[in-house]
């Protein structure tokens, strides 16, 4: 071979070798300086307070808005639950929501009867059948008249217990045996109790329990969940089916928490108002069916109906609680409307 050939012939693998580094290299260069890839963002973190324990209904219903908001948002909203008064109590919940304490906060407005007139007519005695209906009147209340006393907050739904009755320790079939008898109540029962002829005592659901085993109450009156939830069927053999008063309850979240989440989050929270009342309403109808079936099958707790001469008898003491209500509040509140249009709403949705 000559050198000419030899020349060519041997620059071959090492032009090869040579253009493999440079494409190794520039490979290596790709990885090392590619941007990284963007990280998902984290999500919008929100703690919410209640004060019950957490199997009752206002906490179930909570627990059933969180799971909602964090599907319907695709995650983008973190909820982190606080049961049985861990973060607020049940009278510090809207004063602790205000100041940002927690950023949602869910009340009973029974337990501050000065601080939510409007709202809280809804507990007057006025023939509201049942939670389902309860809840559609209180919600669509609140946004008829958007009273003053939520104005620092956003709220986000509302919604209400069943109706009331007496849950005791001894059978009460007359207002004879109920005359003098010191019974657990909350907010307006107080007067509906005192038109019965007996003594309300105001104390936390949570120290009932003991209150019962001192005979520092004799019973109580509320809706009929806590048989079964707080276990009262154990101490309680007798229920005495009034069906009188609803208690109203409301979501509400911080105002500058709100005003900072991203329009598209807003939208879906704000799109659940209706459907949240709805829902809670129909879970707590059944849940105080199926709690009486339960008290009733496990503790041979007995269920007293009035007759309807009965009935009649017991409402007719309450009436003029709801005229005295009209009468106190009609200067600073169109009163005898607000009666006018609960009662309306109640038709409506019954």
């Amino acid at each position: 071979m000559n050198r000419t050939a030899r020349q060519t012939l041997i620059p071959i693998p090492i032009l090869t070798l040579f253009s493999l580094t440079l494409s190794f290299l520039f490979l290596i260069s790709a990885i090392c300086f590619a941007p990284a890839p963007a990280e998902a963002a984290d999500p919008i973190r929100l703690n919410y307070a209640n004060f019950p324990p957490a199997p009752t209904f206002p906490c179930v219903q909570m627990e059933r808005w969180k799971e909602e908001v964090e599907k319907r948002t695709a995650g983008k909203v973190a909820i982190k639950t606080f049961p049985g008064g861990t973060l607020l109590g049940a009278k510090d919940m809207m004063d602790g929501v205000i100041a940002g304490q927690a950023d949602i906060g869910c009340l009973c407005m029974a337990y501050q009867p000065g601080r939510f007139i409007i709202t809280n007519a809804t507990s007057l005695p006025l023939d509201i059948p049942n939670a389902k209906v309860g809840s559609r009147v209180l919600w669509d209340l609140y946004n008829q008249y958007k009273p003053e006393s939520f104005a620092k907050v956003k709220v986000l739904t509302m919604f209400t217990t069943a109706p009331a009755n007496i849950m005791s320790q001894k059978p009460v079939r007359s207002l004879e045996d109920i005359r003098g008898l010191d019974l657990r109540a909350s907010g307006g029962a107080a007067q509906i109790l005192k038109a019965w002829g007996a003594n309300q005592v105001g104390m936390p659901m949570s120290a009932t329990p003991e209150a019962l085993q001192k005979g520092v109450v004799q019973g109580l009156f509320s809706s009929l969940e806590v048989m079964k939830d707080l276990k009262f069927a154990e101490t309680c053999r007798y229920v005495t089916m009034t069906d009188t008063v609803i208690y109203p309850f409301a979501v509400v979240m911080n105002m500058d928490r709100w005003n900072a989440l991203p329009d598209d989050v807003k939208a879906v929270i704000e799109g659940m108002g209706t459907e949240q009342s709805e829902w809670t309403g129909d879970y707590m109808d059944n849940h105080v069916k199926d709690s009486m079936e339960w008290s009733e099958k496990t503790h041979d707790v007995e269920s007293i109906t009035l007759t309807d001469e009965q009935k009649a008898q017991w409402n007719e003491k309450l009436s003029p609680i709801v005229q005295s209500w009209i009468d106190e509040n009609k200067g600073a509140y169109p009163a005898e409307k607000i009666v006018e249009d609960i009662r309306t709403l109640t038709q409506k949705y019954e």
